[in-house]
């Protein structure tokens, strides 16, 4: 299989990552994209021009990361990181999807710097996306994710979230929410692939 992807993608990081727990990460052939590049065939494989896709052995392509992470789980023996009980599986997908969330505001902010001059970016849109990123940490700092016996695909989409915050704002959430930085500090611990698959460009 081949995973298009990229070095800083946060959504790239989570489905190797979850490759990785799995235990099938090894089937993965990743291959570099570019998302600005109109010619690079990312946008033929995926007409939203998006990473991740993930290309399986017969042609057949699959994105995005939600959708590629339980493709994978589906692959694994005897591991899961999607719950089947009812009422953990929509925990985990309700994480994972506040998860995506907080990267999808954080991205948005890191677009409006990089690809408006600074006399064309609109502040109150800037405010309107970091607004959901601080409600988001708020309220995962006043409640850590339980992590139980089982890691689950809502720890790795908050994870990703937290690493993201990291790689593209230099880690300043980490000054106001300590119980976070707990959190992913044992995390990290739990899952070697958290550091091994970390951009550090």
């Amino acid at each position: 299989m081949i995973l298009r992807s990229s070095d800083p993608s946060p959504f790239g990081r989570k489905v190797k990552i979850v490759a990785k727990m799995l235990g099938v990460y090894d089937q993965l052939s990743v291959e570099l994209s570019n998302t600005n590049d109109p010619a690079d065939s990312l946008r033929t494989q995926n007409p939203l021009g998006k990473i991740p896709i993930l290309i399986l052995d017969d042609g057949r392509k699959i994105f995005d990361s939600r959708v590629i992470c339980e493709y994978l789980d589906a692959q694994a023996d005897g591991v899961t990181l999607h719950p089947t009980e009812s009422d953990a599986r929509w925990d985990a997908l309700t994480l994972q999807a506040l998860g995506d969330g907080i990267i999808d505001a954080s991205i948005l902010q890191v677009y409006e710097t990089r690809m408006r001059t600074e006399d064309k970016r609109d502040d109150g849109w800037m405010s309107y996306q970091a607004d959901k990123v601080k409600r988001s940490l708020d309220q995962l700092d006043a409640n850590p994710p339980a992590f139980g016996a089982d890691l689950h695909i809502g720890h790795v989409g908050i994870a990703c979230a937290l690493g993201y915050l990291d790689l593209r704002f230099d880690g300043e959430w980490r000054q106001t929410y300590g119980n976070l930085v707990t959190w992913l500090d044992e995390f990290r611990s739990r899952v070697p692939a958290f550091d091994a698959t970390q951009f550090k460009g």
